[in-house]
């Protein structure tokens, strides 16, 4: 006679943890070291002209990079051009999902053709429209010409929201897929509920499906606000930061620096720099985005 196996809930931690924890160790020294370096980096004076000569400098390379014009013009463009895609992308992705949630016909076609642009390698996407959109050449700036439009836009007024429309017609695509798996897994009940009360469509939107996919909209402006702050390759396939300024973000700066410049302490200063700015934003969205709890 067999008897069935009983694990206890600790028996099943204990399996848990013993499954996770070389996974756990390998990650924390393939992160660790680096970021322990990097640190270690930010502190001297470490310049590839003399590797031989480092000297330790203490927070001297943080004092120079936080009054540095070129790092908060290079922070100031990121902001700019995370805050504008990242919205962008959003409320695109937001109505792509719910128009895509109401198609009956060739729902999976649509869905495969609208999602294609996020597999394509950034590189290729920023040398693409480094033609698309060329002045001389381009194939747009020819056809708008036609109809008495003349745009530079690789120009000093339009080249950082160029990169921002690059940026949104490869990555929108993200915020839809998130979107649709959100909406997918809404119950029905109150929506059903909703329409026997008469609400309208804008009405069960705002007072339902939003405040419903609050979790979803979080994560995905997370993940998205997180990959954006690290654009580097539009810029480098495409402007490397002209004209002048006015689309070097913070990676094409720490880039410029560590090795353009070969001052890699400043790069690594710059970095952890980075990491706090974005740690901060990310503890601030979540903060915000908790719903508010009325006592």
């Amino acid at each position: 006679m067999r008897y069935p196996l009983i694990i206890t809930n600790a028996a099943q931690m204990h399996i848990k943890y013993k499954l996770i924890l070389p996974l756990v160790f390998l990650l924390s020294g393939i992160m660790l070291y680096p970021f322990i370096f990097s640190l270690w980096l930010s502190l001297q004076d470490y310049r590839l002209t003399r590797i031989n000569d480092v000297q330790f400098v203490g927070f001297e390379n943080f004092g120079f990079i936080a009054t540095d014009q070129s790092f908060l013009n290079a922070m100031g463009n990121t902001i700019s051009f995370v805050a504008s895609a990242v919205i962008f992308e959003l409320i695109l992705g937001l109505s792509l999902a719910l128009l895509i949630q109401k198609l009956v016909i060739f729902k999976g076609l649509v869905r495969s053709i609208l999602l294609a642009p996020m597999f394509i390698t950034p590189i290729a996407v920023g040398l693409m429209f480094r033609f698309l959109l060329n002045s001389e050449i381009g194939i747009i700036p020819f056809y708008l010409l036609r109809v008495g439009v003349s745009l530079d836009w690789f120009g000093p007024e339009l080249a950082l929201f160029s990169i921002v429309l690059i940026d949104v017609w490869q990555w929108t695509p993200f915020m839809l897929l998130m979107f649709l798996a959100g909406l997918e897994a809404l119950p029905k009940t109150p929506f059903e509920a909703a329409r026997v009360d008469g609400a309208g469509r804008w009405l069960t939107f705002f007072s339902i499906t939003l405040p419903m996919l609050r979790p979803v909209i979080v994560v995905a402006l997370i993940i998205r606000a997180l990959d954006a702050f690290k654009v580097f390759e539009y810029v480098f396939a495409i402007t490397r930061g002209g004209p002048g300024n006015s689309t070097e973000t913070i990676m094409y700066y720490i880039y410029q620096t560590g090795f353009r410049f070969f001052r890699m302490g400043e790069a690594a200063a710059a970095s952890i720099l980075l990491i706090i700015f974005i740690l901060v934003f990310v503890i601030l969205i979540v903060n915000l985005s908790r719903p508010k709890v009325i006592k």
